[in-house]
């Protein structure tokens, strides 16, 4: 059953396409089956992953029952990495869902109809607080929250984990925070290195050990439509991404572990 996590920041511009997009890839790449949600209606996941392709069904038409499961799941070029991709309709859902009824629950279940088919289910959601953002986190086991190494990027951090407990309160669903991860950090400026350190001291859950550089080829490699294992496999931008899926990966070993030693126990 797929481990399903969100990623959100809802503060714009902090690499949150760019670390879904990356961490996919790289849990593809090590062998995991990984599904990508395009839930963004600015579709930036879908412009690279299409690679120009055409698709008559979208997250739109499958959230709202409109085509099965099978016809908005699409593979990419690289292998055991699927996506769905985002439209512009996306936006009109917001307004579609308001007068349903458990209106937060759909994208949960139709996850919920091929999750078994995955090992994890990434969703990229909007950088802003709406329906659809409710919607991913609802539907996702964790969130893991992209911070930019910059003045401004602890903000709205607060914000972020109060949403997750309203959520946790009102909706009665157990979302888990998987962590925060630093990104365009440079480590050889002073003030990437005070948000660095800033955020290991205050941040109330896990940091993850990677840093997530600001690397030129990160910012090209959606121009030729390209995830960063294609376009500069050998960059420090693929080393950084890489190193964060073997951490999300070691954390799903490490709590498979303590469920077995405690099944030992009992």
């Amino acid at each position: 059953m797929a481990r399903v996590i969100a990623i959100y920041n809802a503060k714009g511009g902090v690499g949150k396409t760019t670390t879904a997009l990356n961490l996919g890839a790289c849990l593809a790449e090590k062998g995991r089956r990984t599904l990508l949600i395009d839930f963004d209606p600015q579709g930036n996941s879908t412009s690279v992953l299409k690679k120009d392709r055409g698709f008559n069904y979208h997250i739109y038409h499958g959230v709202l029952g409109l085509a099965q499961p099978e016809s908005v799941l699409m593979p990419t070029f690289i292998q055991d990495y699927d996506f769905i991709p985002a439209s512009s309709d996306l936006a009109g859902l917001l307004v579609e869902l308001v007068g349903a009824e458990n209106r937060e629950y759909f994208l949960r279940r139709f996850i919920n109809q091929f999750r078994h088919l995955y090992d994890y289910v990434i969703i990229d959601l909007p950088p802003s607080l709406s329906l659809l953002t409710i919607n991913g986190l609802v539907a996702a086991d964790e969130v893991l929250i992209p911070v930019q190494a910059e003045y401004y990027g602890l903000e709205g951090i607060s914000q972020l984990l109060e949403t997750v407990e309203l959520i946790r309160a009102n909706l009665r669903h157990s979302l888990q925070v998987a962590g925060a991860v630093l990104t365009l950090y440079n480590k050889k400026e002073r003030l990437s290195r005070e948000v660095n350190r800033n955020l290991r001291r205050h941040f109330p859950y896990k940091v993850f050990d990677t840093e997530i550089p600001r690397a030129i080829s990160l910012a090209e490699a959606p121009s030729y439509g390209m995830t960063i294992i294609e376009y500069r496999p050998e960059s420090s931008g693929a080393d950084a991404y890489r190193r964060l899926a073997a951490e999300v990966i070691e954390r799903e070993i490490q709590k498979q572990e303590i469920k077995e030693f405690g099944n030992f126990i009992i």
